[in-house]
């Protein structure tokens, strides 16, 4: 995982707003951490540690970078044959705009 992940992961932990080159974090009053990528919301991880990814997003800008944000932020995704699956559903068929994931893969929290 690259130094900025990291630190991205621990401003989530810690429940602060941070910002280092293109990414961002942003604390809702509500203890959402909102992360974008170069201004693009890719994902939500509410207090609980629920990742709610932005499928649109993805679809839109599905890039090395960003799909190395949202595993580092645990969640399973992967390109096939030029496809992106997220959970193993091909996002170009998903139908909805977000996709909550289980906050379950916590290798990259230590």
């Amino acid at each position: 995982m690259r130094k900025i992940e990291k630190e991205m992961n621990t401003a989530i932990s810690r429940q602060q707003n941070w910002s280092s080159a293109n990414t961002m974090v942003s604390i809702s009053d509500e203890g959402n951490a909102m992360v974008y990528l170069h201004g693009h919301h890719i994902a939500t991880v509410n207090p609980r540690g629920d990742v709610c990814v932005r499928i649109d997003t993805l679809y839109d800008w599905p890039t090395v970078t960003t799909k190395s944000r949202l595993r580092a932020l645990g969640v399973p995704v992967a390109t096939k044959k030029g496809r992106t699956y997220v959970n193993g559903c091909d996002i170009a068929n998903y139908g909805y705009q977000a996709m909550t994931v289980d906050y379950v893969d916590t290798r990259y929290f230590g």
